[in-house]
């Protein structure tokens, strides 16, 4: 913050405040002590009271206030002083607030990036800081919404991308069937297959959008329940032993302490574990374990879903719990899914008012879970 530093004709303007005002005390001033003698000259009861009271009032031993006029000047002349200098500062404040609601037109033609940077030492600073914050939220505001736009063409971009790319070779397989193009039964079953596999890749993403639209609404009811983490996350291990088998993969459950009981929605949450283990499954190829652990940490319950597998780059750690994002910028359908399941994850755990983030070394790739034990209260992730 900076003094409101006042220019040159503002100077002269104050100087030629003051000077008048001085000039308009003077004159009431001596017109005040005309007015007095006149009335004193005329009216001599009023003489003979004063005159007692000068008798009256001694100063020390036999001293007299003889004459009126030095208290009356000296108090005039405090008076005026006084006068002076409200009548001056009165002046500058209002300079003040000429300036800063020049520098509010200026942020209002379209300088969104400047701030008043006066230093007042009065309520106007106040103003100023009400007006520099509203600016801010306003910046912030727009800057959030282009921000959000920009989310919905992507949205609509993926989307489209996702849906036409299996919808093309449905329709290319039914035409061909359509028109009799094919040499026999065993190719009619394949083009048949073909376009239904494409339609089971097409109900997934609607699935998954559905699911997605549904976990980002706050209003999304929690059926809470008490649980034991713990035992949940080995139900979860034994339900994908075959999966981890094919994927020459095996499962380390450890909680501590166990039982780890907590609130939640168990549906909502066995998704969220769920789409990270099918993610481990399907991007740890070349590690042979997935480690699930449950801790009790104060009044929250950290949770980790880990594999061995490839390290993530950092650069994609940031973002990979945006919607539609993939490692793999190829969005096949082979090597990765809807690119909605991390997306759906983490909307599930802000709902129980936790929250989750990802760490990859070359050892290990772990996707780390706060949950608080009951329902109801929210964590702050730490910044980092």
């Amino acid at each position: 913050m900076e003094k409101v530093w006042l220019t040159a004709k503002e100077k002269s303007e104050l100087w030629g405040e003051g000077i008048i005002t001085v000039i308009l005390l003077l004159m009431l001033n001596l017109a005040l002590v005309v007015i007095l003698k006149e009335v004193t000259a005329q009216n001599p009861k009023l003489q003979n009271a004063i005159w007692g009271i000068k008798n009256v009032v001694v100063f020390g031993q036999d001293t007299h206030l003889w004459s009126w006029r030095y208290p009356l000047t000296g108090l005039m002349l405090v008076v005026d002083a006084v006068v002076v200098y409200w009548r001056l500062i009165r002046r500058y404040h209002q300079m003040q607030m000429r300036h800063v609601i020049a520098e509010l037109h200026y942020i209002a033609s379209g300088h969104l990036d400047h701030r008043i940077k006066f230093a007042v030492g009065t309520d106007l600073q106040k103003v100023i800081n009400s007006i520099n914050a509203l600016v801010e939220s306003a910046v912030n505001s727009m800057a959030e919404e282009r921000r959000i736009e920009q989310s919905k063409d992507e949205l609509i971009t993926n989307v489209s991308h996702d849906i036409r790319t299996p919808l093309t070779s449905i329709i290319g397989y039914l035409g061909l069937i359509e028109d009799g193009q094919y040499k026999g039964d065993e190719e009619l079953v394949k083009y048949t297959h073909t376009a239904y596999m494409k339609a089971k890749q097409m109900k997934v993403l609607v699935e998954d959008l559905f699911e997605y639209t549904k976990a980002r609404q706050t209003t999304t009811p929690l059926n809470a329940v008490s649980f034991n983490m713990v035992a949940m996350l080995e139900q979860l291990a034994a339900s994908y032993e075959l999966e981890a088998e094919r994927a020459d993969m095996s499962f380390v459950v450890t909680g501590k302490p166990d039982p780890l009981i907590m609130e939640a929605d168990t549906e909502k949450l066995g998704r969220v574990f769920n789409n990270l283990i099918v993610n481990a499954l399907k991007y740890g190829k070349g590690g042979k374990h997935i480690y699930l652990d449950a801790e009790k940490i104060g009044s929250e319950a950290v949770i980790k879903v880990s594999n061995d597998g490839p390290q993530i780059p950092n650069d994609s750690l940031s973002s990979l719990f945006d919607r539609f994002y993939r490692v793999e910028e190829s969005r096949s359908q082979e090597t990765g899914g809807t690119g909605l399941g991390l997306a759906i994850a983490q909307s599930f755990v802000t709902l129980h008012g936790g929250y989750i983030y990802a760490d990859s070394t070359p050892e290990l790739t772990s996707f780390v879970i706060h949950l608080p034990l009951q329902l109801g209260t929210t964590l702050q992730k730490p910044k980092e």
